[in-house]
């Protein structure tokens, strides 16, 4: 454990919900460090208190990283161990410490991983998607425009994708993905795993967004949201739509044959539109 590996950098997983998903190395390397570096010191100082840990802690967060490594560093190479966590899951998914992992390293330090939770994983657990092979995305641009535009890019990928997206942004997001992608293609959100409200809604994207833009309620807590790659199935339905396309083409200016191609088989409409 950390006291006879003085001058590591431990990089530890913490809970993403339900406090007690934690292991037992975890919680005796978070005791025995000098001092844990946590992306919300106020966030994390209940869960520590739970399986008591009286560590000390110091914030390490994406607006003060670049003050803190270099300190954190020193203390490392003069023989001190430090703990990384960020608020929930595994640490640098999506959140803080690559700088510091990467200052670490380049000084010598030796970095190791405590595994534990990750809502990316645990979603692509339930998700009864495909995973033998996946992308993890993140989180999407904020803006319409980026977002959109990112996902044109992600239309013909064939790996599962997994997104996270904040709760005021992820009925935007879901009418987004089924724009870009059909709304036949196989969806999964994941919300609050592991918390009292947990809920996994597996349907294709045209409905799930729909359900989701008319219940308040699954538009709030952590999501995750997963959709399946573009398969042998969506090749067909891009096939068929640009077969009713060309027909509709003669009768229709592009954007309304698009839409309507799009109706009719389920196909992307700026794929469409775009052929």
């Amino acid at each position: 454990m950390p006291s006879s590996q003085s001058g590591s950098l431990w990089v530890v997983a913490t809970p993403i919900g339900h406090r007690d998903d934690i292991s037992a190395r975890a919680i005796q390397t978070l005791r025995e460090v000098a001092v844990i570096a946590a992306e919300d010191t106020r966030h994390s100082r209940p869960l520590l208190q739970h399986h008591g840990i009286g560590t000390p802690l110091v914030a390490l967060h994406e607006h003060n990283e670049r003050e803190v490594v270099d300190g954190l560093v020193r203390r490392m190479t003069e023989g001190e161990s430090v703990a990384l966590i960020s608020d929930a899951g595994t640490p640098l998914i999506s959140d803080p410490g690559f700088r510091l992992v990467r200052a670490a390293r380049a000084a010598g330090v030796r970095c190791i991983p405590v595994p534990g939770a990750c809502a990316a994983i645990a979603a692509l657990s339930v998700a009864g998607l495909p995973s033998d092979r996946f992308v993890f995305e993140g989180f999407l641009p904020p803006k319409a425009a980026a977002r959109r535009a990112r996902l044109q890019e992600l239309a013909g990928e064939g790996r599962t994708l997994i997104f996270y997206e904040s709760s005021h942004r992820v009925a935007e997001s879901l009418a987004d993905m089924r724009d870009a992608f059909g709304a036949q293609r196989e969806a999964v959100l994941a919300r609050e795993l592991t918390k009292l409200f947990e809920t996994v809604l597996g349907e294709p994207l045209g409905e799930l967004a729909a359900r989701v833009a008319a219940d308040p309620d699954q538009q709030r807590g952590e999501c995750v949201v997963l959709v399946a790659g573009r398969g042998e199935e969506a090749d067909a339905r891009l096939a068929e739509g640009e077969r009713v396309f060309a027909i509709l083409r003669g009768e229709l200016p592009p954007a309304k044959a698009a839409k309507l191609a799009a109706a009719i088989s389920g196909a992307p409409r700026k794929l469409l539109y775009e052929a």
